[in-house]
């Protein structure tokens, strides 16, 4: 059965054509018992008719709206011969369904008046003798009820049609919105993971460079500092290969993987721990925690610890030596502010938002994208008397 059914579907002229075949047999059939019976009704004039109207049937699905007209003149031409009803004026309910089903909006207002028109005409043209008046109103009503639902029916077949379209068009336009939505989301996971990628280079490896410096500066005098530098230095870069690998394999699959392969984010309490590290690089910083600490958001909490650590990366690259830096993290009631200060010479503010002397760098401008992410607030700029200031307010709920 499913093979019959696709054989339809794929010809439909030809299965037209198989019932026009069907619906002229029967007219002929028809035709000739009427003929020998009574006599009327000349077959020199139902034939053409009749094959006309069952061409009506056999291409009404590939030109509708021509077919339509066909069959009103052809219908015109029965009231003007005096052909009277056969079988094949069946034709002319199929091309009204079909024409309101599949056919331009004006064909469809036509088929529909032509075929409340047709069953007066017909009752008019061939009234009935053995009723009486309101026989024949009676039998134009029943005549015309097939032609009203026979357009009815065509004209909800078109309208769920059209849902349906519409439904698939909908769906494929939500199908590409996903697919784009997932594309910038791709973006922006790779944009946040290069800024991280920036952040752990750039921190770690100015740890190495200074702690080399050092190595170098004291390795005759305190052979003992050198070899704490060069230790410091192996941790370091170790564990900014593992980093780099985590976030580089990530660019590589452009999927996230278990949990477990991770390192976890670092948080405000790490904070701390950046701190301290940088005091072992030489680094004189204080730090201060006001408020009452308490958890936060994770992506406050992430962009706190990098805002921190990049200010101290540009302290070492641009304050120059003797400098020393202060860090401040205070716990509002709706947010966390940060204060990130030196007292070095400084650098041009173009530099700072460079990201560096060779310009090659994010610099403030990461911090202003992580700052913005959650709807804080970023003032950096030179201190008065000397050195940079960096003050950044990161709200607990983002902004609506």
């Amino acid at each position: 059965m499913q093979r019959l059914y696709d054989f339809i579907r794929r010809h439909p002229t030809g299965v037209d054509s198989f019932w026009a075949l069907v619906l002229l047999g029967l007219t002929l059939v028809s035709a000739g018992a009427s003929q020998a019976n009574t006599g009327t009704d000349s077959p020199f004039l139902i034939v053409p008719v009749a094959v006309l109207l069952c061409l009506v049937i056999a291409l009404r699905r590939r030109v509708p709206e021509r077919m339509l007209v066909l069959a009103g003149v052809i219908g015109v031409a029965q009231l003007a011969l005096d052909v009277s009803t056969m079988p094949a004026d069946f034709a002319m309910l199929v091309i009204v369904y079909t024409v309101a089903a599949t056919g331009a909006r004006w064909a469809s207002r036509l088929a529909l008046t032509t075929g409340l028109c047709a069953a007066p005409l017909a009752q008019s043209r061939w009234p009935s003798s053995e009723t009486g008046v309101a026989g024949n109103v009676a039998l134009t009503v029943f005549q015309a009820v097939p032609f009203a639902l026979a357009w009815v029916l065509g004209d909800s077949i078109r309208t769920r049609r059209a849902y349906f379209a519409q439904l698939e068009e909908r769906a494929a336009r939500l199908e590409k919105e996903r697919e784009a939505q997932a594309k910038v989301a791709v973006a922006a996971e790779r944009a946040r993971i290069a800024r991280e990628l920036h952040d752990v280079v750039a921190h770690n490896v100015s740890v190495m460079v200074v702690q080399a410096d050092g190595a170098a500066y004291v390795l005759d005098a305190a052979p003992d500092q050198a070899k704490k530098a060069l230790e410091t230095i192996s941790s370091t870069g170790r564990q900014a290969l593992a980093e780099m690998r985590r976030l580089l394999g990530v660019l590589r699959t452009g999927e996230h993987q278990e949990a477990g392969e991770y390192v976890p984010q670092p948080d405000v309490q790490q904070i701390e721990d950046l701190v301290e590290q940088c005091r072992g690089s030489g680094l004189p910083v204080d730090f201060k925690v006001e408020g009452t600490p308490r958890p936060l958001p994770s992506g406050v909490e992430l962009t706190a610890y990098r805002i921190v650590q990049e200010a101290l990366t540009n302290t070492r690259k641009h304050a120059g030596p003797d400098a020393g830096a202060s860090v401040r993290l205070v716990y509002f009631d709706d947010g966390l502010g940060l204060l990130v200060e030196d007292d070095g010479k400084g650098a041009p503010h173009e530099l700072y938002e460079e990201g560096g002397f060779d310009g090659r760098g994010h610099g403030l401008i990461g911090m202003r994208e992580r700052v913005g992410m959650v709807g804080g607030t970023l003032d950096a700029g030179p201190r008065p008397g000397g050195g940079f200031r960096i003050s950044a307010l990161l709200p607990l709920k983002p902004a609506h």
